[in-house]
């Protein structure tokens, strides 16, 4: 038997039925503040288009300064820089990592002394000046050394702080990292700089077209011990309860903010993280996420502006505070476009 209209007492369209009623107790919103937009830097006079990653560039110095100043434009007040490194500068100890001038160290006091109060975060791992392309040192068996990793990813923090860095970011998933790394900063004099530590970081595939953006992969041989994957430090992609451990830890030693990496297929990691802390979440939408929605979208089998505010949506709508996004500047952009669309009675038409 059909329900009549005098039986419905409960009829949830009637808070969606306007523009003006759906906006007045949307439960999740999203604004340029809560983006942070990676950079890929290098140390040419030219950029370099980065073919998997359409409309994202390996930056000079020059794009480095224009991209950032397009993005403040747009609403962005936090950049994180990640540095191709050339091969002549990387070695098994990683000693690049904490060259007072090395490229980011540079970029770093390039960024600040032209906009102070950019928030400038700064990637602590070894990946990128590791001759073998790990996260951590590598013994001669093969095997990622833990322990004497963290003293090297002290030294880099002090270096990036030193320079200007305001937010630290260790994505090297070492063991005790946060709390080594905390101790390094407040004896040499920056407490004030925060740790935003990767504190579920996955053994994803999607980080494909990053480690291409900076040539990072492991790197190996037939004669070589060097393990091929990543898996004895980052996470399993099954596992959930082992991030909220992780997380227990980080915020024990110190970390001031916690990430999920990569977002979208962990989206109930970061709920989980969300409803276990109350340090601020983030969530990096990384790099093989933007290519597949970018993929999609060119070849016109996706409405790019829809699915990608849709997705970042989500990211919010599970838990972060703050999402890493290569889409920042565009997503904002469209937001603004939004928010115009509701001065002078725009509000009042249904799209």
């Amino acid at each position: 038997m059909a329900t009549t209209s005098s039986e419905m007492l409960q009829r949830p369209r009637r808070n969606r039925k306007s523009p003006v009623v759906r906006a007045a107790h949307s439960e999740t919103w999203l604004a340029a503040q809560h983006f942070v937009l990676p950079l890929f830097i290098h140390d040419k006079e030219v950029d370099e288009p980065i073919a998997s990653l359409p409309d994202c560039s390996r930056l000079s110095f020059t794009g480095l300064l224009k991209e950032v100043e397009g993005a403040i434009a747009d609403g962005i007040g936090m950049i994180e820089v990640f540095p191709a490194v050339p091969d002549e500068h990387k070695t098994v100890g990683c000693e690049e990592a904490f060259n007072d001038d090395g490229i980011v160290p540079r970029a770093i006091r390039l960024l600040k002394k032209k906009w102070p109060e950019l928030v400038v975060v700064t990637d602590v791992a070894l990946d990128p000046y590791n001759s073998l392309g790990h996260d951590g040192i590598v013994t001669p068996a093969g095997v990622i050394d833990n322990d004497s990793t963290l003293g090297v990813l002290a030294k880099q923090a002090v270096c990036h702080a030193k320079a200007g860095a305001d937010i630290i970011a260790p994505s090297d998933m070492m063991d005790g990292r946060v709390k080594v790394i905390r101790s390094a900063l407040d004896t040499e004099g920056y407490s004030h700089v925060s740790i935003l530590s990767y504190t579920a970081k996955y053994a994803s595939g999607f980080y494909g077209p990053f480690r291409e953006a900076l040539d990072s992969a492991p790197k190996v041989s037939e004669e070589s011990k060097v393990p091929t994957h990543k898996k004895s430090y980052q996470m399993d992609p099954g596992n959930r309860r082992e991030a909220l451990r992780e997380a227990a830890l980080d915020e024990a030693e110190g970390a001031d903010i916690m990430m999920v990496k990569p977002a979208g297929p962990y989206l109930d990691v970061i709920a989980a993280l969300r409803g276990a802390s109350t340090l601020p979440i983030a969530a990096y939408h990384v790099s093989g996420e933007y290519a597949m929605l970018k993929a999609a979208c060119l070849n016109g089998w996706l409405e790019e502006r829809k699915v990608v505010l849709e997705t970042l949506i989500g990211i919010r709508r599970a838990g972060a505070d703050i999402i890493f996004t290569y889409y920042a500047r565009q997503a904002a952009r469209w937001l603004a476009e939004d928010a115009t669309k509701l001065v002078g009675g725009g509000q009042f038409v249904d799209k």
